[in-house]
């Protein structure tokens, strides 16, 4: 059941982080929160149950906050969720095409709809994020003002859309992890899974080399890692990756053991259910 579900997300209603707690929660409640520093700290004190955050996109590549502020919040991946991105040209009531002088929207949006901006030639103006743009412009009124954001936007803050899906690339998706303020891992052998992990190596020669040999010798797929400094210091680099399976499988057991075993900090983030879209984007085994 999730009709007594409080799910907080970063943007204001209509966001495409919205969409995907509708979607993936029919009946919850969405709780939209200024930042994503908020919205963690709405899932860590309680206001919230869980969260719908954000954390990379087929175009636009990692959302470079979350990477900093998932481990150090303290909150746990229970989920993830897959969402094609569609984009809609927005302006108030009554208004055309040909009346549109300027758009705006979050700087990932304007830079995933260039071409008709440029057919067009109207100026992009960057905005807060997608809804935000969109209830800024319904509020002024003014029919040469557009903005690009979901279709929920429109319908929320009652503009007319000009001109639906106008996202450059038709493979534009956003990927969700779902975040609570305890760990529950999925159950081994109940599907697909994945587990996230971040860690540190420890300052010896080839420690990074050698703390991913287990994977490769246990058979393990990791799907993604990814580095990035801790406090601004070049020489503090933390890791953070998604392998499949789950941790207490003979192979991903092996592969952590070694891994732990040169490194200084580690910490499993989640064990949960790998989204049914993955599937769509597999590679055949050469």
């Amino acid at each position: 059941m999730t009709k007594n579900l409080k799910i907080a997300f970063q943007g204001e209603p209509g966001a495409n982080s919205h969409i995907a707690i509708v979607e993936a929660y029919p009946g919850a409640e969405p709780l939209p929160c200024p930042t994503f520093e908020d919205a963690l700290a709405a899932i860590s004190s309680g206001e919230a149950d869980l969260g719908m955050i954000p954390i990379e996109n087929s175009v636009a590549g990692r959302v470079a906050d979350i990477h900093h502020l998932l481990p150090q919040s303290g909150l746990f991946i229970v989920g993830e969720y897959f969402l094609p991105i569609h984009h809609q040209l927005m302006a108030p009531r009554g208004a055309k095409l040909t009346d549109v002088r300027t758009v705006e929207s979050h700087v990932h949006a304007l830079g995933q709809c260039r071409r008709i901006i440029r057919k067009l030639g109207i100026k992009p103006i960057v905005s807060g994020d997608t809804a935000g743009a969109a209830r800024l412009i319904a509020e002024r009124g003014d029919k040469a003002s557009a903005a690009i954001a979901s279709k929920l936007a429109a319908d929320i803050y009652g503009l007319d859309v000009l001109a639906e899906d106008v996202e450059d690339e038709t493979h534009n998706t956003t990927r969700f992890v779902v975040l609570a303020r305890e760990a529950k891992w999925a159950e081994q052998g109940s599907g697909p899974l994945v587990t996230t992990f971040v860690f540190r190596v420890r300052n010896l020669p080839a420690a990074l080399y050698k703390a991913m040999g287990g994977f490769a010798t246990n058979g393990v797929n990791m799907t993604k890692l990814e580095s990035y400094m801790v406090d601004g210091n070049f020489f503090a680099t933390q890791f953070y990756a998604d392998v499949d399976g789950h941790p207490e499988e003979r192979g991903l057991a092996f592969a952590l053991e070694e891994l732990q075993f040169f490194s200084r900090e580690f910490r499993i983030v989640g064990v949960y259910p790998g989204h049914p879209f993955r599937a769509t984007f597999s590679e055949k085994a050469e």
